[in-house]
């Protein structure tokens, strides 16, 4: 949907639901990505489809501009962290009503909802690690009234003992910014095509995620069958290269066999791309 923005901070806000918007859309569409939805096909998921990624999307833009708008120059404290769970829990019931009850983009909510509020708080003109921080001193605080039933996300973290979602916030997400990010900006000062660098980024955010997507479907093993695969296109050369392009492929098919699909690590490369469009250059 169009969104017409009435003063300065609603255009702010339109760009930055927009641009949010976008970074769901480019991530579904990037191909091949192991196990993942993308433009070849449905990967581990058959419930999932490349039209409805991409409807689901569309459906969180008015969400991602009402975060931004009440998000707006305001100081991070208990109350604006309610409301923005509010309002991403909203988003999330206009999401199942556009996917006819799949979870689609539950995590992404939660990663861009905070990128997008904390830019807005930041008058959105701020760099990558203000964003992260201010991110990260939102996920810390209560949201009294968030539900008490655990995801399978949550489920898987607290199973295997590793980390989530949450925690992925609250430390301001470090695979964003000290894996996606610097590998994104890395195989583009290597020549790298645009699809190659975002995947590149994918594979170094799946090196050390523990993604409890895979963990929900595949376990342990299905966990370290991704990072050490993800490692391997690394190491052959990334993305671009011929010996890169054939170990991700055979990523790819292990990822099929164990019925496993890192959506985790999908969700992270939607917040890179988001943070790389909208952060000011660091000094």
């Amino acid at each position: 949907m169009k969104l017409q923005p009435q003063s300065s901070a609603d255009a702010v806000a339109q760009r930055l639901a927009q641009t949010a918007t976008r970074c769901l859309i480019d991530e579904a569409r990037l191909s091949p990505k192991p196990g993942l939805v993308d433009s070849r096909g449905n990967g581990a998921h058959s419930d999932l489809s490349l039209s409805l990624m991409e409807r689901s999307a569309h459906s969180l833009t008015p969400t991602f501009f009402a975060l931004a708008q009440q998000c707006w120059r305001r100081p991070a404290d208990v109350a604006l962290r309610q409301l923005i769970g509010r309002l991403g829990r909203e988003g999330e019931q206009n999401m199942m009503a556009a996917t006819n009850g799949v979870n689609t983009h539950r995590g992404a909510i939660w990663a861009l909802g905070l990128m997008v509020s904390s830019c807005a708080m930041l008058s959105g003109n701020a760099t990558a690690s203000a964003i992260s921080e201010q991110a990260a001193h939102l996920a810390q605080l209560p949201d009294h009234a968030a539900p008490t039933v655990f995801s399978k996300g949550l489920r898987a973290s607290h199973r295997y003992q590793v980390p989530g979602a949450r925690e992925e916030a609250a430390q301001g997400f470090p695979h964003v910014m000290k894996r996606g990010l610097p590998a994104l900006l890395h195989s583009r000062a290597q020549g790298a095509s645009e699809q190659h660098a975002m995947l590149d980024a994918l594979m170094s955010i799946m090196t050390t995620l523990s993604d409890t997507c895979v963990l929900s479907r595949a376990g342990m093993v299905g966990l370290e069958a991704m990072q050490q695969g993800a490692g391997a296109v690394l190491k052959a050369g990334g993305c671009a290269s011929h010996a890169g392009k054939q170990q991700l492929a055979d990523l790819d098919q292990t990822m099929l066999r164990l019925n496993a699909s890192p959506g985790g690590a999908a969700d992270l490369l939607a917040a890179t791309l988001f943070i790389d469009r909208v952060a000011l250059p660091a000094l």
